[in-house]
């Protein structure tokens, strides 16, 4: 049986308890972002080292690198890394509360709400790209509302939420399906770009909602109920007992999740699997039970950032939307972990 090493730290009646491993593999994810953040800034029509990507976002660039840099490329890796952190941090949420290794976004529906809000304000209403954020935000909210109230009535856990979550998304993605039917040219074209998930572009105007939600949402989750939802990962009886009001506690799990997926998706389009893989692979770096809420933020935000400098360089002269390379890397996890789900009798 492997050992845990686990640290305490009090201060009178404070107390914090995390184990080396975890803080070792939180803090090399967090680094290996912040690399490749670097590495993806460096990248381009204008290549820089990183040494002067670092200098001119410390301000010593010249005036063409501190426009490239703090305009054109510096928003881009910041949308990747905040999206990237928050599907992450919702898919190991929504694992959790369904106590399911398929339990994420794409699987339960929120994805294709989003994308559904998103498409409305396309197709409908012609909407610019504020606009259409706000569509993806308001789709997906309203998806949570929806599979919510349905869930409800006999409790959120467990396959109830996966199978409901699992007949909305068909539902929708028929759904969006007809909305690029009725679209025009343009339309279904601006749309289907959108679809893939995509960095090109991003500006500024895409960071600001996106970082204000995790501001708010990022220290809920962590801090205010991570230490819940490991009791609740022990059994509801074990939970109550030890004071958590269980249905209020996943309640709350369940809005603050649907949001994080919703703004993510508003700023990057619904992006695939990144919320299925980052949970697994914290697990497998921490080797330590529960759903590890801080390494899997820093895993999605190495995914997302490392699959966009792919989607720059995989093909010479062309640039791949990062939808793509995330869904041919994640579907091939989708696979092998579908297979050891087999091999081992759980499915």
């Amino acid at each position: 049986m492997r050992r845990t090493r686990v640290c305490v730290i009090r201060r009178g009646s404070w107390s914090l308890r995390f184990s080396r491993r975890a803080l070792a593999a939180g803090m090399g994810c967090f680094l290996a972002a912040l690399a490749l953040g670097i590495l993806v800034i460096g990248s381009g029509d204008y290549p820089m080292s990183a040494g002067d990507v670092l200098r001119t976002l410390a301000g010593g660039g010249t005036r063409p690198e501190t426009f490239i840099v703090n305009n054109v490329r510096l928003p881009r890796v910041v949308t990747a890394l905040l999206a990237g952190a928050a599907l992450a941090l919702a898919g190991a949420v929504f694992q959790t509360l369904t106590r399911n290794p398929l339990g994420s976004p794409d699987v339960l529906g929120f994805t294709q709400g989003a994308t559904a809000g998103a498409l409305l304000a396309i197709v409908v209403f012609g909407a610019d790209s504020g606009a259409l954020a706000g569509g993806a935000v308001l789709g997906g909210v309203a998806t949570g509302g929806l599979i919510y109230a349905v869930v409800w009535p006999r409790g959120l856990h467990g396959y109830r939420l996966i199978l409901v979550g699992i007949g909305t998304a068909a539902i929708l993605t028929g759904f969006n399906g007809y909305l690029l039917t009725r679209a025009q040219i343009t339309e279904a074209a601006r749309a289907t770009l959108w679809l893939t998930g995509n960095l090109n572009g991003r500006g500024w105007e895409d960071v600001l909602p996106l970082a204000v939600a995790m501001v708010v949402l990022v220290p809920l989750v962590l801090l205010g109920l991570g230490r819940p939802l490991r009791l609740l990962e022990m059994g509801e009886d074990t939970a109550r007992v030890l004071g958590v009001r269980v249905e209020r506690l996943r309640t709350a799990l369940l809005v603050a999740a649907v949001l994080l997926t919703a703004f993510a998706a508003a700023a990057v389009g619904p992006v695939a699997f990144v919320a299925l893989t980052a949970p697994h692979l914290a697990r497998r770096l921490t080797r330590t039970p529960g759903p590890n809420l801080a390494v899997s933020l820093c895993m999605g935000a190495v995914l997302l950032v490392g699959a966009d400098w792919v989607a720059q360089h995989a093909v010479p002269g062309r640039e791949l939307p990062v939808g793509v390379v995330t869904g041919l890397l994640g579907g091939g996890y989708l696979v092998g972990l579908l297979a050891a789900e087999r091999r081992a009798g759980r499915i």
